[in-house]
């Protein structure tokens, strides 16, 4: 019974969680600290905005992508650098494939970012932009645009007023002179509630179990120190087991509070107002991951374990693999993702059907995409597939 079910749980906190963890906590951090001024020089460097899309793209996580699509909403930067990101970004399954081998992850994430590189400046070349968009001006036709852009979202036309000063980029408060833009206001309504009055505690209890839990799972992990001698130093408690179990337990209830939204990504949380900010939103994306992980172990283990199957008779391989792992790429979010990963780091499909899906996928970020600007979260859904498909079966042949 440990086995079948309290093994895998603790797997998916212990080799996956408490990395993922340390690396969301990091990148939230630099997220916090310097992410106006990225966004700022991109703004005023339209010409490098593929390179700059392709690099936050590939950075672990969603946030380096989401805080472009707003950008783009504005007329701030070019569509091919919002294709850039989508093709590059893995999303927060990047940090499940990183977690089992950043050896596997480098390289794949290299790909990623070449395949961003050309896909996002081939777009600018020849001129794609679905949704025209220009740069706001201001006054009346400012708020004309404002207004469109809030009803095409959903929102009711009162949702313009006043621009908050909180978090406002240099360009954005010279170009939205007296408004609110509608990616502020879209950002607050796709996550209510996600970063006022969200409780704490939860968090402290994960980051407290986070550090015990990562200085047990990294020689036990990497082969260091023999699990059975740990057991018997605490009187046959199994220091492995019981914090991995704790700490799937902690994600748990942490997704549960978060109502198991798309690991509360939004344009807010992708630039946190403050360290407390960056640590919860952390803690909530590692719990995020955690439990879709912890879900793909158990039910992997149950379905070898019942029936015998060991994936290999799944159509994951060969040239139909690659076409499944791009067609689920296509589905918005995070989540199918991060189980589909969860698969390839228990063996159940090739590289090459990972690679398809990884470019194909464009995480959390085609939400807000798709709140501001639907037929460009359409039409770059669709186009980052075309490479997806390609490199997927250039890599099939290279590799057969």
């Amino acid at each position: 019974m440990i086995e079948l079910f309290a093994r895998p749980l603790a797997d998916a906190f212990m080799q996956v969680g408490v990395y993922v963890a340390v690396m969301v906590a990091l990148f939230g951090w630099l997220r916090w600290r310097y992410g106006d001024r990225v966004t700022d020089h991109l703004t005023r460097r339209p010409r490098l905005g593929p390179l700059v899309g392709a690099l936050l793209g590939v950075s672990p996580g969603c946030g380096g992508a989401i805080i472009l699509m707003p950008l783009y909403a504005r007329g701030k930067v070019s569509f091919g650098t919002v294709v850039a990101a989508l093709a590059a970004t893995m999303g927060d399954s990047s940090w499940v494939v990183i977690a089992a081998d950043p050896v596997v992850a480098l390289k794949i994430h290299a790909l990623l970012f070449a395949v961003g590189l050309a896909t996002g400046y081939t777009v600018d070349l020849l001129g794609v932009d679905p949704a025209n968009a220009v740069r706001p001006r201001t006054g009346r036709w400012t708020r004309r645009v404002t207004a469109a852009r809030a009803s095409e979202a959903g929102l009711p036309a009162g949702a313009v007023r006043p621009y908050p000063a909180a978090r406002a980029g240099a360009d954005d408060r010279a170009g939205a002179a007296g408004t609110c833009p509608a990616s502020v206001t879209v950002a607050v309504a796709l996550a209510p509630g996600a970063v006022p009055g969200r409780p704490v505690r939860m968090s402290l209890v994960f980051w407290g179990l986070t550090m015990p839990a990562f200085l047990v799972s990294v020689p036990v992990v990497f082969h260091a120190v023999d699990p059975q001698r740990l057991s018997g130093a605490l009187g046959g408690i199994d220091p492995y087991l019981a914090l991995g179990c704790c700490g799937t337990l902690v994600a748990l209830l942490i997704f549960a509070a978060g109502r198991g939204r798309f690991a509360d990504d939004t344009v807010a949380t992708a630039t946190p107002a403050s360290r407390r900010d960056a640590m919860r939103h952390s803690a909530h994306e590692a719990s995020f991951i955690t439990v879709w992980v912890a879900a793909a172990y158990l039910g992997w283990q149950v379905l070898s374990t019942t029936t015998g199957f060991d994936g290999s008779q799944l159509a994951f391989a060969g040239m139909v693999g690659v076409l499944v792992g791009a067609l689920i790429g296509l589905i918005p979010g995070c989540a199918v993702q991060i189980v589909f990963t969860g698969i390839f780091v228990s063996g159940g499909l090739p590289v090459t059907t990972l690679v398809a899906n990884a470019i194909s996928q464009d995480g959390d970020a085609l939400i807000p995409l798709a709140a501001l600007r639907r037929r460009a979260a359409a039409t770059a859904t669709v186009i980052t597939t075309i490479p997806a498909i390609l490199v997927g079966l250039a890599l099939l042949a290279l590799l057969g």
